[in-house]
């Protein structure tokens, strides 16, 4: 069974009101509300399986919307002049502050990181250069000896066997 929503109901669903409304503000006038068709709904059906009328009210912006930025600055005017200057003093001097800073720490790292290598790498490469030798002795020991004794080398504690 099909039932058309206008013929539903006679009762007062509060939209008499708002169109027998004598506020005609911009903001909502009567002749701004605007109804979508109404859908028969069938009796007995769940409430999903029809889709119910919606009130559609059209929106009067003629001013843009504000940024952040710009709603802050606004807020700026209930303020007396020197609680601004001064926030506005404490606000500039924090940022070159922080800047100033930024700039130390990076003339700081570059001096510790260039020292180091200036300072250590001779100190790697002497120990590199030992660590190459002492291989190089040891490869000539296994190519003169053999390889196992180039490996054990003498063994603490006991004296050398005779030959």
């Amino acid at each position: 069974m099909l039932m058309d929503l206008s013929d539903a109901d006679q009762s007062d669903s509060g939209m008499e009101s708002l169109t027998a409304s004598k506020d005609d503000t911009p903001e909502r006038r009567p002749e701004d509300i605007s109804f979508i068709t109404p859908v028969p709904v069938q009796v007995g059906t769940s409430p999903t399986a029809g889709t119910p009328p919606y009130i559609t009210l059209k929106e009067y912006d003629d001013e843009p919307d504000e940024t952040l930025s710009e709603r802050l600055w606004g807020l700026t005017e209930m303020f007396p002049e020197c609680v601004r200057n001064g926030t506005y003093t404490a606000t500039t001097k924090t940022w070159s502050g922080v800047k100033s800073l930024y700039q130390l720490s990076r003339s700081v790292m570059w001096v510790v990181a260039s020292s180091s290598v200036i300072l250590f790498a001779p100190v790697i490469f002497e120990v590199e250069r030992a660590q190459v030798e002492e291989m190089q002795k040891s490869q000539q020991k296994q190519v003169l000896l053999g390889t196992n004794t180039a490996m054990s080398g003498p063994t603490p504690g006991l004296p050398p066997m005779p030959r």
